[in-house]
């Protein structure tokens, strides 16, 4: 059975991470890289358009499925070295998270509900994963998903 995650970051960097086939969860971290398995799910979730600005987004940006077995260690230069993990996204639209608030289970507390993303990385119910997907994806596409 797959398991379903969320990882965090600005909308710039998702929409990067996209283009490349990839994702990173903290900064590069390799503990989280390593929790997702082939063939879970990855949703990321944008609270801001770019890192170092205060622009609000507060939006899932991007959803796919992971295609490799471990994460790997990729040189950025300036002695970065994130761990990565290769992930086919699908065509999916930014969907504003708030209308959806209120059926996301792994929200426990409505009120703050922004809080559950601080540590960047989370794994969360299948029924949570699909309320957000039928969001973001065609209804058809979701039907041909082995989830």
């Amino acid at each position: 059975m797959p398991k379903f995650w969320i990882g965090v970051a600005s909308k710039e960097h998702v929409e990067n991470g996209v283009k490349l086939g990839i994702c990173q969860f903290c900064h590069g971290k390799l503990a989280p890289a390593k929790r997702p398995k082939l063939g879970d799910f990855i949703i990321y979730y944008s609270s801001k358009v770019k890192m170092h600005e205060s622009k609000v987004y507060q939006k899932f940006t991007a959803i796919g499925i992971i295609t490799d077995d471990m994460p790997y260690k990729f040189d950025m230069g300036g002695e970065f070295q994130p761990y990565r993990r290769n992930v086919k996204y699908f065509e999916g639209k930014h969907t504003d998270i708030k209308p959806l608030i209120n059926s996301l289970s792994f929200i426990k507390n409505k009120d703050a509900w922004g809080a559950v993303f601080r540590y960047g990385f989370l794994e969360i119910d299948r029924e949570s994963f699909e309320i957000i997907a039928k969001e973001m994806l065609d209804e058809s596409f979701i039907q041909n998903l082995a989830i």
